[in-house]
């Protein structure tokens, strides 16, 4: 059986992500390993990420992550997977690892209308391919957005942000 944790980060510097998992992999492994009297690694391969249109796809990917324990039958609502921040963005459990993001902020007045919009989205099925842009993006480390916005990170990155073309290019004619 294969475990995947999702992370959904508004990191504050370009390398805070990376960082961020280089220690958690770095601490809990050590953690895990000596509680468990194991040895090696926890994760296979290092970790995948795709930077995100906030404005298309945060809401998207937050229903993404907080609906896969129910997609693998481990729960039957998003808010009984105790791992989930839907309990804080739905049901308005504190916490101190969640930080509101500012577009979460503006779905709502105060907490209780923002608690209940949040849940309203929950009411409707993502769009159907929108499961496997989220895991093609994030497989291939690939920018999930509109075509300005991977434009826009190729050139911010100075690399390719969407998938390629399959094949071998063409020759040129000379």
């Amino acid at each position: 059986m294969t475990n995947h944790v999702h992370l959904l980060l508004t990191p504050a510097q370009p390398e805070s992500a990376a960082n961020l998992m280089k220690h958690l992999g770095q601490r809990y492994v050590q953690y895990i390993n000596r509680t468990y009297e194991r040895s090696g690694t926890l994760w296979e391969g290092r970790f995948r990420s795709s930077i995100i249109e906030q404005q298309t796809y945060l809401f998207i990917c937050q229903r993404y992550i907080e609906m896969n324990p129910v997609r693998a039958n481990m729960v039957a609502h998003p808010g009984e997977y105790p791992w989930s921040s839907y309990q804080v963005n739905g049901q308005g459990k504190r916490s101190g690892l969640v930080t509101p993001h500012a577009l979460y902020l503006n779905i709502g007045q105060n907490k209780t209308e923002r608690q209940a919009a949040y849940r309203e989205l929950f009411r409707h099925e993502l769009k159907p391919g929108e499961i496997d842009k989220i895991r093609k993006a994030t497989n291939g480390n690939f920018a999930l957005g509109s075509e300005k916005f991977a434009e826009e990170i190729t050139e911010t990155l100075g690399r390719r942000v969407i998938p390629g073309k399959s094949g071998r290019p063409r020759k040129r004619k000379e």
